[in-house]
């Protein structure tokens, strides 16, 4: 699988390292003929800018050379191959590693020999050596783990030779593995990672067999998700001998637990994957989750020597994965009814604890027809029906107001009505025309005094209608309110459990549609509420009987500020990186002026509403972005957003 590109400056692309996973076509005991399709591959991957690529174990030779592996010849058309590679790539950026046999101390090693500038500068040994079913390397190699990491004469270079060793290319502190390193109980690659390798490279050969690569893969994931780290994973393929065993070529490419890139297994020629690692993405979770510092000091790793650095190179414009415009949503694919029925899960089940615990069976919510109280209502039929509750005991309440319209009135009865629930109407205006009569506050004035009044009055006809059945107030806000503190504070900022407060407004629309197209006799009324315009409905409507007031025109495109708050609060990333990411992301949808200017509101709005988020009801988290003030987000309400306006300002 290829993935789609942009680029971003110089100053922009700080941060990334560009890699790739190569298999090269190979014939077995050739050395000279395999250096020629490795580098066909490093020409290309040269000319893309790609800072470092592995290639698989043994390459060079192939890996199923046996006993040939003991023998002169072989081992003298190595050293030549090895040579030629230097030679030919002397000229390039890329830094580049292969597997080939080595004689270290009159003893036989299967190695990564990491090439830049016309040099081998590394040699790892292989620590691990499969003896067991199909592998019999203990016949020919022995393990790295032996050596003491020093400089060593090999190939007529003087490489630093040593399982325990980082080098840096493009910023990035690299360590390497090979194949069955990996599946170890404790990988090399784990106290590289303590000791400060941000990207591992393994060079494998790992035979394909049924079912092995969904295992394969996994460990790939789970390796980069534990070391918080980017792997960077290369399989034999098409040459290799067939005689017990097929190698089916695999291109792996992973960041803390998530895939970047794989290839198409099973090519018959040579091929190469290529991503872009954020580091900066790696190192603020490094930072941020102190258990990896304690796992470093408990298991007694020290920082590990670094054989050498290419940070003279002058890096030229790189291109970068492409970016999800909207992290917050699941994507298609089989996966997608799975991770929304957890997300939903996850709502229910804390609904569910809330109402067990308290002794509780009646849950009062305000039902507006707007996506919010909508995804409401539908968790809690799913936790009512789940605890074996009648559904009539939600009470579904309507409050009308100035602004409400007939198009959202109308749906949130019906949809009351499908659901099986409880309702009930009040209107707000005879009660707020008499608040603002008692304040001296005229009609005709739309202000926020206007706004807040009403939602006030809804929020305490729902405390008190609770309070008469014995029930809770359900909170309809989401994540993506909080954050802009688009919410009347002591209004519908309040509730007696926010159930939607993990989950941002770019997900309650994705969720709502996905209820809708699981249940027929829903579906037309929950298609209308998400096409509707989201609106607070507190300014009187059009005079066509249209919403008038809607919510993107004021504070800006919820998409826009979803993204801004995952990469907020996900990886702590500065306004310029963001910014450049959202260009890219958004291109088509939103110009750069647009961008900027909603992404001033976000920051301005984001520091100066946080007092409302300080004293936030109980909610569940639903993902990795989470604003409680009891966990995931604490934050002083008079802390200065100036700092990060002024990067938005010089954008």
């Amino acid at each position: 699988m290829r993935i789609e590109y942009f680029r971003l400056s110089n100053e922009e692309s700080v941060g990334f390292i560009s890699v790739a996973s190569a298999t090269p076509k190979v014939t077995v005991g050739d050395p000279h003929e395999n250096a020629q399709h490795i580098l066909q591959l490093v020409n290309q991957m040269e000319k893309e800018h790609v800072d470092l690529a592995v290639f698989p174990e043994l390459c060079v030779t192939g890996y199923t050379c046996g006993d040939l592996f003991h023998n002169s010849a072989l081992l003298k058309a190595t050293e030549e191959a090895i040579k030629e590679l230097c030679d030919k790539t002397a000229p390039f950026d890329i830094t580049f590693v292969v597997g080939a046999p080595a004689v270290i101390n009159d003893q036989m090693y299967n190695c990564a020999a990491v090439i830049h500038g016309g040099s081998v500068l590394a040699v790892y040994p292989k620590t691990y050596i499969p003896n067991y079913n199909e592998f019999y390397e203990k016949r020919w190699w022995r393990s790295g783990s032996e050596l003491a990491t020093e400089k060593t004469v090999l190939w007529g270079f003087e490489p630093v030779i040593g399982c325990k060793q980082l080098f840096d290319v493009a910023g990035a502190k690299c360590a390497i593995e090979i194949c069955e390193d990996l599946w170890a109980p404790i990988p090399p690659s784990t106290d590289a990672a303590l000791a400060g390798a941000e990207v591992v490279l393994n060079l494998s050969a790992s035979d394909a067999l049924t079912g092995k690569y969904d295992y394969l893969k996994s460990l790939v994931k789970q390796q980069s998700a534990r070391c918080l780290c980017a792997y960077v994973y290369s399989s034999a393929g098409y040459g290799e001998s067939t005689t017990d065993l097929v190698f089916d070529a695999i291109n792996l490419i992973a960041e803390n637990g998530s895939v970047l890139a794989e290839n198409t297994r099973w090519n018959t020629e040579s091929v190469y994957t290529t991503a872009l690692v954020d580091l900066q993405a790696i190192r603020r979770d490094r930072m941020h989750l102190g258990t990896f510092a304690d796992c470093a000091r408990a298991r007694g790793v020290e920082a590990y020597p670094l054989s050498f650095d290419v940070h003279d190179v002058v890096y030229t414009t790189k291109s970068v994965r492409r970016v999800n415009p909207r992290p917050f949503v699941p994507s298609a694919g089989p996966d997608l009814d799975r991770r929304c029925e957890e997300i939903i899960n996850i709502q229910a089940s804390g609904l569910m604890r809330r109402l067990d615990f308290t002794h509780c069976k009646c849950l009062v919510v305000g039902i507006s027809g707007g996506l919010d109280s909508t995804l409401a209502l539908l968790v809690a039929v799913r936790a009512f029906d789940r605890l074996g509750l009648d559904r009539s005991g939600i009470l579904g309440v309507t409050m009308p107001g100035f602004g409400t319209t007939g198009r959202t009135h109308n749906n949130a009865i019906r949809l009351m009505e499908l659901l099986g629930v409880k309702s009930m109407e009040i209107s707000i205006v005879p009660a707020v025309e008499q608040h603002f009569k008692d304040i001296d506050h005229p009609l005709d004035v739309h202000d926020v005094t206007y706004e807040n009044a009403q939602a006030r009055q809804r929020t305490y006809l729902l405390m008190d209608i609770a309070n008469q059945h014995g029930g809770m107030v359900l909170g309809t806000g989401d994540l993506s309110e909080l954050a802009l503190g688009w919410a009347t504070y002591n209004g519908d900022h309040m509730s007696m459990y926010g159930v939607n407060a993990g989950v941002p407004k770019t997900l309650v629309r994705h969720l709502v549609r996905w209820f809708a197209a699981a249940d027929e006799r829903v579906r037309e009324v929950l298609e209308d509420i998400v096409d509707t315009p989201i609106s607070p409905e507190l300014i009187p409507a059009a005079k066509d009987g249209s919403i008038k007031q809607k919510t993107e025109d004021l504070v800006g495109p919820y998409d826009l500020h979803d993204f801004f708050l995952y990469y907020v609060l996900r990886y702590g990333f500065a306004p310029r990186r963001i910014y450049a990411l959202a260009v890219e992301a958004f291109k088509g949808e939103f110009d750069e002026d647009t961008i900027k200017k909603w992404m001033k509101v976000f920051y301005r709005r984001f520091f100066n509403q946080q007092f409302k988020r300080s004293c936030l009801p109980d909610g569940p988290k639903i993902g990795s972005v989470c604003l409680s003030p009891r966990g995931d987000w604490r934050m002083p309400s008079d802390a200065s957003s100036a700092a990060w306006l002024r990067q938005v300002e010089a954008l």
